[in-house]
């Protein structure tokens, strides 16, 4: 041909791999992606037959990592992140100060690598990837729920935290490597541009951007054109992403995530998250093919021993912190183990920490093989762990002694103060879920002068609710123990206003053990999970869509009928 189609047969070879092997992999009852893993692997070059261009796919895969965090910033609020800051900024930075001390140890007292060698190794072993974590939280429906936001939180602070290793470590590898000393005046210098330019992003898309960008997309949405739109939508993920990392230094993922976060102000935010939907699922597929380009199947031979320790850091070390983090932090069980489970991989940040490592010296290619191994395996066994959960849970609270210890019972917010009396709280209204749905049918409630008791996981939330004189109680309603905690054998009625939906059968069926009368009023979201839930008996349920027409029609009528009978 009379030009170069490196791109147009990457991209196809990618697409068609990964469509035949991910199908494959279905049908052998496996997730998607390892097909897209294989696809990756098959591609890349150190298989035989067809290489696809390893440079424009990581780029490409880059442009899907911004698309999924502006996706991801349009459906949370500041108010959502702010909510779990207490967990999210401590739980984060532990957590990857514990699997760096870990990935160092391993590397400088085991395999006798050097101290930066260590650090870049621990660093690069200590922070999840992005979109593998929001998948995982997307197909299990979590992704809006007190657990999503938690790890989603997690995930803003190790970005934020990797940004800053990323700039700190040019002019730190000469101290590292034995070539000079700590630069201590130097180093100040460029934490504080660092830290600077992070929180001038922040306060310009806050200030300016939720103003400016809203307003831009309501223009684009009044020409009518829906391509236009769409190319509205894209350029304000991409360009702000890009603008961020060019100017401020903010890594394209945190900006693009931000980004969301201010065009969710706009009354279009619905419109732009499904018109990005598709864009965003096929650069996440090149995201896994991109990761598997990277891969040399010749490891899993060669340094087997190597590789299972990279993958025990991983999946067991990380795990095990990020789960007794949450759990320290008073949080349900069940939270615990999802956000373990959603961090047990590594990804995108780890590849960029290795390839500076190695660009500066400070890292040697077998370092960046076993990264590289450990994110391919981690995020192919990462399904396998999620599936994992509800077992793991289910063993660990058939465990008696496990099982007090894990539910705190002595947990100040696990239980309700001794001024509400069983006669004071008898025929009362019980709310599972405080978000922006539970909290608007409290404050109802309240104005109607009617007692209700709050069961929630968020527990800065049951704390707020206590110190305004609202009964609450802080934990999982999953759990008898909770809905007990409540009252709820004497309630009047329960209302299930949490957007978890998987836990939502589990509460019924132990609210109605409790009391099998009880009348239950809970919200869904998709037409599968109404339909399921409205033969369950004494149940009524509502769907966000489907109440949103009803209103809408009831409106249209009041509109049409005076016109009606004046014809």
């Amino acid at each position: 041909m009379p030009h170069s189609v490196s791109l147009i047969s990457t991209i196809a070879g990618a697409f068609v791999l990964a469509l035949i092997l991910g199908y494959i992999a279905v049908r052998l009852r496996m997730p998607a992606l390892v097909g897209y893993l294989v696809a990756g692997v098959v591609m890349g070059p150190f298989t035989p037959g067809f290489t696809g261009d390893l440079e424009l796919i990581q780029q490409l895969a880059e442009i899907g990592v911004m698309l999924l965090m502006f996706g991801v910033g349009m459906h949370l609020s500041l108010e959502d992140l702010l909510s779990v800051r207490r967990i999210a900024v401590p739980g984060a930075v532990l957590q990857i100060a514990v699997a760096t001390g870990m990935g160092y140890a391993v590397a400088h007292y085991w395999w006798g690598w050097d101290v930066g060698a260590g650090l870049v190794f621990g660093l690069s072993l200590s922070v999840a990837s992005t979109v593998v974590l929001l998948r995982a939280l997307e197909a299990r429906g979590s992704l809006e729920t007190l657990t999503g936001r938690i790890a989603v939180g997690w995930l803003v602070v190790e970005d934020i935290a990797m940004v800053v290793a990323l700039v700190l470590l040019p002019p730190l590898a000469a101290a590292l490597t034995g070539d000079g000393t700590l630069p201590g005046e130097s180093l100040g210098k460029q934490l504080a541009l660092t830290l600077g330019s992070v929180v001038l992003f922040v306060v310009l898309m806050f200030v300016v951007g939720r103003r400016l960008f809203p307003w831009i997309l309501l223009r684009i949405a009044g020409t009518g054109s829906r391509e236009l739109f769409t190319l509205a939508v894209m350029a304000a993920g991409v360009g702000i992403a890009y603008a961020a990392g060019v100017i401020f230094g903010v890594s394209y993922a945190l900006g693009a995530f931000f980004a969301g976060m201010v065009m969710r102000e706009s009354e279009f935010s619905h419109r732009a998250a499904d018109e990005s939907l598709p864009f965003r699922d096929a650069f996440a597929v090149l995201f896994f093919v991109s990761v598997g380009m990277l891969f040399n199947p010749a490891l899993l031979w060669q340094e087997p021993l190597k590789i299972l320790t990279v993958l025990f850091i991983i999946i067991i070390g990380k795990s095990i912190a990020a789960f007794g983090l949450v759990l320290m932090f008073r949080y349900p069980l069940n939270t615990a183990l999802t956000v373990s489970a959603a961090l047990a991989q590594i990804g995108e940040f780890s590849f960029i920490l290795a390839g500076m490592g190695v660009s500066l010296g400070l890292l040697s290619l077998e370092g960046q093989n076993l990264i590289l191994a450990g994110a391919v395996v981690s995020i192919a066994l990462n399904p396998v762990i999620f599936s994992a959960i509800e077992p793991a849970r289910q063993w660990i609270l058939k465990r008696s002694r496990l099982a007090r210890h894990f539910a705190r019972p002595n947990d100040r917010l696990a239980e309700l103060p001794h001024s509400y009396t069983p006669a004071k709280l008898t025929n009362h209204l019980l709310i599972v879920g405080y978000g922006r749905v539970g909290r608007r049918i409290g404050e109802a409630l309240t104005a109607q002068g009617l007692t209700f008791v709050v069961a929630e996981q968020n527990r800065e939330i049951v704390a707020r609710l206590r110190s305004e004189g609202i009964a609450a109680v802080a934990g999982d309603a999953t759990e008898p123990e909770v809905l007990i905690q409540a009252h709820v054998a004497r309630a009047r009625a329960l209302v299930i206003a949490t957007p978890d939906t998987v836990g939502v059968k589990a509460i019924m069926d132990i609210a109605h053990r409790l009391r099998p009368e009880l009348p239950v009023i809970v919200r869904t979201h998709g037409d599968k999970e109404a339909e399921e839930l409205r033969h369950e008996p004494r149940v009524e349920v509502f769907m966000g869509e489907e109440e949103l027409a009803k209103a809408m029609i009831a409106a249209l009528l009041r509109e049409v009928r005076p016109s009606a009978q004046a014809s």
